[in-house]
Order: C-alpha cells, then sequence, then structure tokens
C-alpha cells in the first residue's frame, strides 16, 4: 500500500504470516527455555559426575597413602632388626663376662651400660631366666629332664631376644620338670 500502488505493500514491511503471532513468540521463547533446562541439566550430571570422581580420586590418595605409610613402617621395622641382629653376639658376650663379674668396673663397663642403654632405647627385650615357664613359640630346647608335664627353664645357654611382637631369637634352654605346689603345701 503505497501512493503510486496501493495494491502493493513495501519490500520492507514484515509479512504477515505466523512468526509475528504472540503464540510464535512464546514458543520459540519456550524452545530457548527448553534448551536452556537440556544444558542446565547437562551441566548437573557432569558436577555430579565429577564430585563422583573426585570422591574416588580421593578414595585413591587415602589409600595409597596408608599403604605408603605401612610399608615405610615395615621398612624401619626391617632396618632395625637387621641392625640389632648384628649385635646380639656382643649382648651375649657381655652377657657372659657380666656373669664372670668382668664388668663391675672399669670401661668395659660403661661400653656395657650404654649398649643396653641403646638396646632398651629401640625396644629390645631379652628374656629366658632360669626358671621361667617353658613356651615352645619362645624357647629351643636342647636337654629335657622328667616327663614334660610341668616344663620349666633349667639352665639358659642363650637368651632370647623380642623388638617389639617379633621374635628376633629364641632361648636356647635346658628343661627341667617340676612339680606344681599342692594346695596343702601352700597353707
Amino acid at each position: 500500500m503505497t501512493a503510486e500502488n496501493p495494491d502493493r505493500e513495501p519490500a520492507d514491511a514484515p509479512a504477515a504470516d505466523a512468526d509475528t503471532t504472540p503464540a510464535a513468540a512464546d514458543a520459540a521463547a519456550g524452545a530457548a527455555a527448553e534448551i536452556e533446562v537440556d544444558e542446565l541439566a547437562k551441566a548437573i550430571v557432569e558436577r555430579d559426575q565429577a564430585v563422583k570422581d573426585l570422591g574416588y580420586a580421593k578414595a585413591d590418595h587415602a589409600n595409597d597413602l596408608r599403604k605408603f605409610k605401612i610399608r615405610q613402617a615395615e621398612a624401619v621395622d626391617a632396618a632395625k632388626v637387621a641392625i640389632v641382629t648384628k649385635f646380639l653376639d656382643v649382648a651375649d658376650d657381655l652377657d657372659r663376662a657380666r656373669a664372670h663379674g668382668d664388668l663391675e668396673t672399669g670401661p668395659l663397663k660403661a661400653l656395657s651400660d650404654k649398649l643396653s642403654g641403646v638396646f632398651e632405647g629401640i625396644g629390645l627385650v631379652a628374656f629366658g631366666e632360669e626358671g621361667d615357664v617353658f613356651a615352645p613359640d619362645l624357647h629351643e630346647a636342647v636337654q629335657m629332664e622328667g616327663d614334660g608335664h610341668h616344663p620349666v627353664l633349667g639352665a639358659v645357654l642363650r637368651k632370647g631376644y623380642r623388638l617389639g611382637d617379633r621374635v628376633l631369637r629364641h632361648a636356647m634352654v635346658t628343661v627341667t620338670d617340676v612339680e606344681p605346689a599342692s594346695p596343702e603345701s601352700e597353707q
């Protein structure tokens, strides 16, 4: 509708089709919102998966750290055992010297005291005293006297040593039988 040609519409005028209606505009806005909701749902799923993966990674790291600490403690214990085991013969020699009275005075007494202090400091414990109850998991019997019903240690030929819960060396002993004290003799 122009002045020159009333039946013709101008070229830049929008065509009167369905795209310009308010319903079409609402539909387009709804489609755009639906696309945004789908993208948001995707982002939420990706975030949830990332959180889940992070949880797994944290658990893996905690397990690796725990295993490392266990291996480290085992390596330290193995090194202690290796070093202490080499000094057990020296401890035996010092025990024999002490039994003969050679460590009552002098420089060897000071050396013996220092070495004993070092052993105690790292947790080395000697066991196997005369009169103790015989335990096959701790004592190595080289001679047995009696019927074996109430075995106790007789002579201790070589002390046993334990570091923590680990037995480094069994005590070498002779075993004798002792009659248990009767209830009448205790009175």
